[in-house]
């Protein structure tokens, strides 16, 4: 293929990327968490620590990184969060297709990376997902810049290359423990390749490894162990299904939901099984032990995923820049693939394939449409971006100068630059109401006694609790019962008076109710 045609398809991937990127930012839904993690952000860059000062329900790196660029966040609220999301998103394509290069043959090591980073680029779902302030971009750029580090230095022969991906892996599993199983599959490479790569290369990943084990996720354990266990362990297996239907309801549901968020990518991976089955195809990789603790890596991880007892599709999106990585590798590894023509038809394809899928996800309709009423669709008014700056206009005026502010959607403390309540940093996810004080003071978080006594000593003049508020009993994320919860809610009418309402706001598009301080 052409120089010229390769830059044009790389021109255009990249241009397909920041108008899906640019509408994600503006009009994609707000979600729950990303109001908790980039306020977690703010607290670190206050000095403050996970686990010790704070709950956290994910690996600490998250917001050790956000806070870092926390700047960002407070020039521009939840549109500077997302943005630095989106470039992290970015950067973690860029070094999925150069892992594409690596393990592609001399030849075929351009067409390889365009065709990655197309598949990437161009998938509205993976680019909601990785601008969306949530940790799968950076838990994707750790994973994948580790395997580029893993593949120079068996170039190289480079036991500091090798060292850096251990710390590269470490470091995602910092930000999504089940990321960690990246260490295991390719130390196993390494263990078992000692003959081509010597013992210098294993000892030079474990000690890399293990250095950013005890780093990102030693010390912090060190410092909580109580909390680090908890929230980094047991938290997450409170959750259940129910039923044994439900279970394989949830099962069958996340297969479908990932099928559809990245349906082209998935389908030319089946086509190339069959074509490996029937004959037409060599083995993706199968002497390179990279190549296969790559796969393992995702099969791992994402076996995992899928056994927690209520799966989410979006768990998988940090896996999709290694996938096609992989899948890239293995295409122009196919022999009717050899000739020039052939490989530029294949990513024009590719091209077209990716860009239609784009505009026919229902990602798109969820940013002009809210819901279905009977045959009326109800579009939005405004983008929600817009939308969540108008709301946090008002709680401004309403708190005067007042610097704390009494929500459970914590993206509206990120929006307004105000505090909320100690303990109530996770919002919807902070009330614990069967713990002991002494528990939730210990973990941070809330149970009934606490909460009542915050909603009696804030400073706060202003209140903003959509549908969510009060909606949740942790651990275990189930319904807080309606009579609990409307108990909670009278508790709120007692201290606040009610000044206003926007309907259909925010993750799930319920109704937010904006309350001032009662005289």
């Amino acid at each position: 293929m052409s120089r010229r045609a390769s830059i044009l398809l790389l021109v255009l991937a990249v241009a397909g990327w920041f108008a899906l990127a640019v509408a994600n930012l503006f009009m994609g839904e707000l979600n729950q968490d990303e109001g908790w993690y980039l306020y977690a952000a703010r607290l670190v860059s206050e000095g403050q620590l996970p686990f010790r000062d704070f709950a956290f329900t994910q690996g600490p790196m998250l917001p050790l990184v956000y806070g870092l660029g926390h700047a960002w966040t407070a020039a521009w609220g939840l549109a500077g969060g997302r943005a630095l999301t989106a470039l992290l998103g970015f950067v973690a394509a860029l070094a999925a297709a150069a892992f594409a290069a690596r393990i592609s043959a001399p030849q075929d090591k351009g067409s390889a990376a365009i065709l990655a980073f197309i598949l990437i680029a161009l998938n509205v779902y993976h680019s909601y997902f990785t601008t969306v302030v949530k940790t799968y971009s950076l838990c994707a750029l750790f994973l994948t810049t580790g395997f580029v580090f893993a593949a120079r230095a068996r170039h190289r022969k480079s036991a500091l290359l090798f060292a850096m991906a251990g710390v590269a892996f470490a470091a995602a599993a910092a930000t999504r423990i089940t990321a960690g199983i990246s260490l295991a599959a390719v130390g196993v490479w390494l263990l078992l390749a000692r003959k081509q790569l010597g013992d210098r290369a294993w000892i030079a990943f474990g000690l890399g490894g293990g250095f950013g084990l005890a780093l990102f996720l030693g010390s912090f354990y060190a410092l909580a162990p109580e909390a680090f266990h908890f929230f980094m362990l047991d938290y997450h297996a409170h959750r259940e299904a129910g039923s044994a239907l439900a279970t394989v309801a949830f099962k069958v549901g996340l297969v479908s939901r990932v099928t559809q968020g990245y349906f082209v990518a998935i389908a030319v991976g089946l086509a190339l099984v069959l074509a490996r089955i029937c004959g037409l195809a060599r083995g993706a990789g199968e002497r390179d032990g990279l190549v296969l603790a790559g796969w393992a890596t995702l099969a791992g991880i994402a076996l995992v995923q899928a056994s927690a007892p209520v799966p989410y599709d979006d768990y998988q999106v940090p896996l999709f820049p290694l996938f096609a990585a992989l899948l890239a590798a293995a295409v122009f590894r196919l022999p009717a693939l050899r000739a020039p023509r052939a490989t530029a038809v294949a990513l024009w394809v590719a091209l077209a394939l990716n860009g239609a899928a784009a505009m026919s996800s229902p990602v798109n309709q969820a940013w002009m449409v809210i819901g279905r009423d009977r045959i009326w669709w109800r579009l939005r008014e405004k983008p929600a971006l817009l939308q969540l700056r108008e709301a946090a206009a008002q709680i401004r005026t309403l708190s005067g100068d007042a610097h704390e502010l009494l929500t459970q959607d914590t993206y509206l403390a990120v929006e307004t630059g105000l505090r909320v309540p100690r303990g109530w940093e996770m919002g919807i996810f902070s009330y614990y109401p069967d713990w002991s004080r002494d528990r939730a003071e210990k973990l941070h978080v809330l149970n009934r006694e606490l909460l009542e006594e915050t909603l009696a000593a804030t400073p706060a003049r202003a209140a903003a609790l959509s549908d969510y508020s009060f909606s949740v009993a942790a651990p275990a994320v189930a319904p807080l019962p309606s009579e609990e919860s409307r108990a909670l809610w009278n508790l709120i009418e007692a201290h606040y008076t009610p000044v206003g309402e926007i309907p259909y706001f925010g993750q799930g598009n319920t109704t937010l109710r904006l309350y001032s301080r009662a005289p």
